[in-house]
């Protein structure tokens, strides 16, 4: 079966209470994922692929997204890297019942967003990433 990714989402943004400690959680799960040239810090914001980070000024996100992970042991790294920099448990790494090869963990971030990393291996991708340019 085909699935396709890559096609709906332009960007996600996250408003949250404490910048420098967001920057920590996610700076650690781009390095346990092999993102950290991904990622971006602009001071006052940071990103990461498409997500876009910066200070709430009238409301914290609370949101659940999985990032993709290439293997098992970057779902394990994900989840010891990012409690290490401050994040919570919320779902040891291990298969879910959602499909045969689901296999994935689950940190709270500073702010209690739901974030995931999930390995669907093997899995064959049409492209590792794509490059988007402005025209004329």
């Amino acid at each position: 079966m085909k699935h396709y990714l890559g096609r709906v989402i332009d960007h996600i943004h996250l408003c949250v209470s404490d910048i420098e400690a967001s920057r920590r959680f996610y700076r650690a799960a781009c390095h346990a994922l092999g993102l950290e040239h991904t990622f971006v810090d602009g001071g006052e914001y940071f990103s990461f692929d498409e997500i876009y980070v910066d200070a709430a000024t009238d409301y914290v996100s609370r949101i659940h997204f999985a990032f993709q992970a290439k293997t098992h042991d970057d779902v394990r790294r994900f989840y010891s890297d990012t409690i290490e920099a401050g994040g919570r448990p919320n779902g040891e790494p291990g298969f879910r019942p959602y499909h045969d090869q689901y296999f994935a963990a689950f940190v709270l971030d500073p702010d209690g967003n739901n974030i995931e990393a999930v390995c669907d291996a093997p899995t064959h991708r049409s492209a590792a990433a794509i490059s988007v340019e402005r025209g004329p």
